[in-house]
């Protein structure tokens, strides 16, 4: 890990909440110095006064666009030398063309990529410049190889999360691990698929609309059907006090969003699975 006073510095423009937290997380852990800002206008005023060293930058944010930010740091000679990797929403080449044309040095799609391919593509840009430090490459979230490369399409996971950007990005990193994954939104919801689809697993939130996720899971416990399915609480609340609600209730994992990446999120899952049905 970096030495406090010699941290690469890194811009991350992101308006998703969701993602900005994960990101600055996942970046603070691998020992980078993290700037956040919610738009391109923030953004640019981070830039000019932290002289950042790499720049993660969102397309489509309010005030100012990622687009108006590539082109403010090609008209500032200094700025300009900054490597952007840009995060694109739809991945659409005519997206990817217009970044490439204002300077881009990389890009990810924001539907697709793991955190962790992030940190990949940082380590590349540092490299190119000269800049590349001492920074640990554990992959946090790895799993044994006999894990990995388990075929996972007879497995059915139920995700219970009523954020929309959160569902989508973690559904679609576990169907790309060939997952069948089921959806719900709320808990009544979740109870009804946990009986009549009768998932392997069942990722669950604890804030949920109606039914919370407390009980959920106490109601999932109760019934004889469905009371030894794994359940991982996925959850915001990270006290002490509801961690150890969830354990009394049955949570056989509990994660806290904001600690965890999708791909770290989807290496538990696979890790459970494996403790369970081997």
């Amino acid at each position: 890990m970096l030495e406090a006073n010699n941290k690469i510095k890194v811009a991350l423009i992101e308006d998703e909440e969701v993602l900005l937290n994960v990101l600055k997380d996942k970046l603070e852990k691998e020992g980078f110095e993290v700037y956040p800002a919610a738009d391109g206008e923030i953004g640019i005023s981070v830039i000019k006064d932290k002289a950042p060293d790499i720049i993660l930058l969102d397309i489509v944010m309010p005030k100012v666009d990622g687009f108006g930010v590539l082109k403010y740091l090609q008209n500032d000679e200094a700025l300009s030398k900054i490597p952007v990797i840009i995060i694109s929403n739809s991945g659409q080449p005519v997206e990817i063309d217009k970044a490439l044309e204002l300077g881009v040095s990389d890009y990810l799609v924001k539907a697709e990529f793991d955190p962790q391919e992030v940190i990949d593509k940082i380590h590349k840009q540092l490299k190119l410049i000269g800049k590349e430090a001492d920074l640990s490459d554990e992959k946090t979230g790895a799993q044994p190889a006999q894990i990995a490369a388990k075929d996972f399409s007879a497995f059915h996971i139920l995700l219970v999360e009523d954020d929309n950007f959160l569902r989508d990005l973690i559904s679609q990193k576990l169907r790309k691990e060939n997952f069948n994954v089921l959806d719900a939104l709320d808990g009544e919801d979740a109870l009804k698929k946990t009986k009549s689809e009768k998932p392997h697993l069942i990722l669950l939130d604890l804030i949920l609309p109606g039914i919370d996720g407390f009980e959920t899971l106490k109601q999932i416990r109760a019934d004889e059907e469905t009371g030894k399915t794994p359940v991982i609480v996925l959850s915001n609340l990270g006290q002490k006090d509801d961690v150890e609600k969830a354990k009394r209730l049955g949570a056989t994992d509990y994660l806290i969003k904001a600690y965890n990446t999708p791909g770290e999120i989807v290496g538990r899952i696979k890790q459970v699975l494996a403790n369970n049905y081997s």
